[in-house]
């Protein structure tokens, strides 16, 4: 794989006045805790942010939970969040988990980058004609 054990630059949001409308675009929900990739390697996960730093130790549950997938290897982009029992997304439980005071998180991903060592990121998102 080329970019082995690379950090790759998420796209990130742009606020806008008003969301784009038409079949051409598909939107994502916005979660409230720590934007974070999954770089997964045979057996080994890296926990890294938004800019890049590694942060495995930090959140060590998740980073084991990715490496059991059965990926030789992969790229996911995401967002790993507290959820409160309602199922809604709160900052606060990602802080007090981040703190060492336990708490369960939820990773959601939204962006498969590589996937078995090939860029999947030049992929359509969506066929003509399937809804997504």
């Amino acid at each position: 794989m080329s970019r082995s054990g690379a950090w790759i630059k998420p796209q990130l949001c742009k606020l806008v006045t008003i969301a784009p409308t038409g079949p051409q675009w598909v939107h994502e929900i916005k979660f409230n805790g720590y934007r974070m990739a999954a770089r997964i390697e045979k057996d080994q996960a890296q926990r890294l942010t938004r800019s890049g730093l590694n942060w495995t130790a930090k959140y060590s549950a998740t980073a084991v939970a990715f490496a059991k997938r059965k990926f030789t290897t992969a790229y996911i982009d995401g967002e790993l969040c507290g959820v409160r029992p309602d199922g809604v997304t709160s900052f606060e439980l990602m802080q007090q988990a981040s703190d060492g005071c336990g708490g369960l998180l939820s990773d959601f991903a939204f962006d498969l980058l590589e996937l078995h060592g090939a860029n999947v990121a030049c992929l359509p998102l969506t066929k003509p004609g399937v809804p997504s």
